[in-house]
């Protein structure tokens, strides 16, 4: 019976399709054609299934929601891409949250937040009560827009759309641009929610591995040619889980092996304010749009998406899209289909109102340096037990480390969870389950009872005999200071 649930939960049974014969499933479950008559006739009694005299049993009306941890064979809970986002959103209070994707309250700009929901209490009646426009507030649009251009990318306000969310982003550009089957390259390791979206989207995954200096451009350029991904989706800035930044000549061989194949890049830019002054980025470097033009006239486009999440408020819900004119009249389409418009004018309103703000830049510049300055903390302090940084970030507050002797970063991640520490095991980052022994740190969620329980969990876990092979396996850099001045902060 579960075997049943499973397979219509996965949608590889669906309303009409006829059920395995009974002897035929019998033999592949190992169990007695009695026993698959009985689980027939119990699901027909839930009105699962119904028998047709002389045919079978078949799939009867509506299948269960899609359960989307059940659409690949089961694997331990924590290695599963939503066990990191569902145990930190619901955490209790007294629970630590060092594995988390988000700053706390306290390090986020609170008083400009409040300033501009006071401004929205004077606003018009309007934009408390009606629908938005379906591109979203023009004001947030343009102020993008003159972003874009001091970096030196081309994009009016009306090639710019506002989303619900950066998921939201995300989510409406897969709608657009594939259909079931097609390949997606993702960075490996990458944010794993992102593998998540995908399979919702019956889309195959495949992956590259992710180096200190961006993609492994040898291999992108095999991979691409072999598979024909329709879509690249990276963080060029401030990689997650890695902290990696792109560097020149990574960002030209992508962008070359992605125009001669046509590819869609899909650049996330939500890490980008962590950054002390800007690496290359593949829409600066090539443009929104069409860019390159390898052999047989293929070429590239490049999409940018972003979110204010990480350093304004995770609250205040408010994406955004910038993307050639043509597609973001497909999008708005879709987004009116979908969520009848983008983010809550409220949401948005706010979002411009605080970036406005010139208390905002101040909160940049101040946070920079408080990251930079926790991050050699951390790093200083997880050396002492033996944890390793794969690298050390420009900016942000993820530091992705190796844990010592090759210990299950799994097992650690669950026993840790018993003390109330909510940790993030390397293989929910990773599509090809190839970080077991690494995992990603919140700088600004540690303290010491965090180490505390890390000690006490790794000398818990049993060393591995015969460490697995890694793309990683780079040596760790050493451990030196920052410099406590961050670049461009003034």
């Amino acid at each position: 019976m579960d075997e049943i649930r499973r397979r219509m939960a996965a949608r590889s049974l669906n309303p009409g399709e006829r059920l395995p014969s009974i002897r035929g499933f019998a033999a592949a479950m190992g169990v007695s054609p009695s026993t698959v008559v009985e689980a027939y006739d119990r699901l027909a009694a839930e009105g699962l299934i119904r028998s047709r005299p002389g045919s079978g049993f078949f799939v009867e009306g509506a299948v269960p929601p899609l359960a989307l941890s059940e659409v690949e064979p089961r694997r331990d809970r924590t290695i599963d891409p939503f066990w990191v986002s569902r145990q930190s959103l619901d955490a209790r209070p007294a629970t630590l949250r060092p594995g988390c994707g988000w700053l706390p309250a306290d390090w986020m700009p609170e008083a400009a937040i409040r300033r501009a929901i006071r401004r929205l209490g004077r606003a018009e009646p309007g934009l408390l009560a009606d629908y938005g426009p379906t591109r979203g507030s023009l004001a947030l649009r343009s102020l993008l827009a003159r972003q874009f251009a001091m970096e030196g990318i081309k994009a009016g306000a009306d090639e710019i759309l506002l989303t619900a969310t950066g998921t939201q982003a995300l989510d409406l550009l897969c709608r657009l641009l594939l259909q079931p089957g097609d390949a997606v390259l993702l960075d490996d390791p990458g944010y794993f929610n992102v593998q998540a979206l995908l399979r919702a989207h019956r889309v195959r995954i495949v992956s590259v591995p992710h180096t200190p200096a961006g993609p492994d451009a040898a291999r992108f350029a095999e991979i691409v040619a072999r598979e024909k991904p329709r879509l690249y989706i990276t963080n060029s800035a401030i990689h997650n889980p890695t902290g990696a930044s792109l560097s020149p000549q990574t960002a030209h061989r992508v962008l070359v092996a992605a125009a001669a194949n046509g590819i869609v890049i899909v650049e996330d830019e939500i890490f980008a304010d962590f950054e002390p002054d800007p690496s290359p980025r593949y829409a600066v470097l090539a443009g929104l749009g069409r860019c390159g033009g390898g052999s047989g006239g293929a070429s590239a486009d490049v999409v940018r998406i972003g979110s204010f999440s990480k350093t304004l408020s995770a609250s205040i819900r408010c994406g955004y899209i910038a993307a050639r004119a043509d597609w973001i009249e497909g999008l708005i389409d879709l987004q009116v289909e979908t969520n009848f418009g983008g983010p809550s004018p409220i949401a948005a309103e706010l979002v411009v109102s605080t970036l406005s703000d010139g208390s905002y830049r101040k909160h940049l510049s101040a946070l920079r340096l408080r990251l930079a300055r926790r991050r050699q903390e951390v790093a200083t302090a997880l050396a002492a037990i033996g944890i390793r940084p794969w690298t050390i970030p420009r900016g942000g507050f993820s530091l992705w480390c190796r844990l010592p002797d090759a210990r299950d970063a799994g097992e650690v991640a669950t026993a840790a969870l018993t003390h109330d520490v909510v940790l993030a095991p390397g293989n929910v980052f990773s599509p090809g389950r190839s970080a077991g022994d690494l995992m990603r740190f919140n700088v600004a969620q540690m303290d010491d009872r965090v180490m505390d329980v890390l000690r006490r969990c790794l000398a818990a876990t049993p060393v591995a005999l015969e460490p697995a092979a890694s793309p990683f396996d780079e040596p760790a850099p050493s451990i030196r200071p920052d410099p406590i001045r961050v670049a461009g902060d003034g």
